[in-house]
């Protein structure tokens, strides 16, 4: 991919394709040794940018580690491959804590708050959020965060710690900055980082962004000296409510009339052995995005425009499966999906299983409306992540102990 068009991604499968084959002679050494400099200039050639599309699952974790592992050993492609588990790691820590996302979205109501009855605060927050603190360093990727709707990893936690630490600006409002303005928002993923950075996720342990650091890994663009917090204090956090069993997917009732339920969560589900209404038509589906939940504010066109492109282009590779096409136009969401239900015929409504996260909180609104109605909600699971996630119990590093029994599961590319 040309330096020109490297922070330019086009929601497709096909794309995301091409940007992995391009990435995978990269996986091994070369991703060790270059993943943790932040250069904007040469697109962030050291990094794969493949993020926003296993964020939708345009690509799956799978077919990511399979290419790189086709390449490289485990060995030589063991930093690239810790970073795809990790992004694994999140969604099933959260996913045995939801009540995590709970408080984060509770926290984020009472800033809010603040923000309105706290004149100083909302106008260093609205500073932040357009990138005129005076800081070089945060404005740049403030500006760059909204004009691409990427940022380096590095760049994310040096522009947390700085709006924490040194703006000291709650957290919450940081995290639903990043939900609304990056392409590969994810809730686990954005919501755990943010605690991690702020000292919450590892009890004690906070990260303090350094001019020094900054000014290495960034080869010398940025080096704000004298210009960040010195100290990092913990950030007061409610207690982790107590983990759950991970979540089980189910299989649907081959005696039931089915359609299907597409979110921005999964795109690549195929849509063939189940059972559709009428029988041995194609199945109706029904399109519901839920981006604009991400966030009480408004979500970037970015972002909107990017989920958008790759619904329809789900669509599109799978219209010979599906029969009628519905998609969401109003809320009540809830209301909609059980009209459509209704005038299908559909007894039985299947779908990839949605994780924790905005789009899981509008299913949460419309099982129950379902269930009142006889009509069976089926979230199914990939293997994938049926194997990965109940290991999530504890911090990365026990999870990672498993990483070489997970790698030696890899069965070859296939989607659910």
């Amino acid at each position: 991919m040309s330096t020109a068009n490297a922070l330019q991604f086009t929601p497709t499968r096909t794309a995301a394709l091409e940007s992995m084959a391009a990435f995978v002679p990269h996986m091994g050494r070369d991703y060790a040794s270059r993943r943790n400099y932040d250069l904007r200039a040469n697109g962030h050639a050291g990094v794969s940018r493949l993020s926003p599309y296993i964020r939708h699952r345009l690509l799956s974790e799978q077919e990511v580690l399979t290419a790189a592992l086709s390449r490289f050993s485990l060995s030589s492609a063991e930093k690239f491959v810790q970073e795809v588990y990790w992004r694994t790691y999140w969604k099933g820590w959260l996913e045995m804590r939801p009540g995590v996302w709970s408080q984060y979205r509770e926290g984020l109501r009472a800033a809010r708050d603040k923000l309105a009855t706290q004149s100083g605060m909302r106008a260093d927050w609205e500073a932040a959020c357009r990138g005129e603190t005076g800081i070089d360093c945060f404005d740049a990727w403030a500006n760059e965060l909204s004009t691409t709707g990427y940022l380096h990893n590095h760049a994310r936690m040096w522009f947390a710690s700085i709006w924490i630490f040194t703006l000291r600006l709650p957290w919450e409002l940081g995290a639903d900055l990043f939900l609304r303005q990056l392409l590969d928002g994810d809730p686990a993923s954005n919501t755990l980082g943010w605690r991690w950075v702020a000292g919450i996720q590892t009890p004690g342990k906070t990260y303090l962004a350094r001019a020094d650091n900054i000014a290495r890994y960034t080869e010398g663009r940025f080096n704000p000296v004298g210009q960040l917090a010195s100290t990092a204090d913990p950030v007061d956090a409610p207690i982790v409510p107590q983990r759950g069993p991970a979540p089980a997917g189910e299989t649907p009732d081959p005696a039931r009339a089915t359609g299907w339920l597409l979110t921005e969560e999964d795109m690549l589900a195929s849509f063939t052995p189940l059972p559709s209404a009428p029988p041995n038509a194609a199945p109706p589906a029904f399109v519901l995005d839920c981006t604009a939940n991400r966030s009480p504010l408004a979500v970037a066109p970015l972002v909107t425009r990017f989920v958008k492109g790759a619904l329809d282009d789900a669509i599109s590779r799978h219209q010979n499966r599906f029969g009628s096409i519905t998609h969401a136009e109003r809320k009540p969401v809830a209301e909609q999906v059980l009209e459509w239900a209704k005038r299908e015929g559909i007894t039985q409504i299947a779908m990839p299983f949605v994780p924790v996260g905005a789009a899981s909180d509008e299913i949460s609104t419309l099982k129950p409306k379902l269930d009142a109605a006889n009509i069976r909600l089926v979230p199914f699971m990939r293997p994938y992540d049926a194997e990965c996630w109940p290991h999530a119990t504890h911090g990365f590093f026990k999870f990672k102990e498993n990483i070489p029994k997970f790698v030696a599961g890899l069965k070859g590319v296939h989607s659910i």
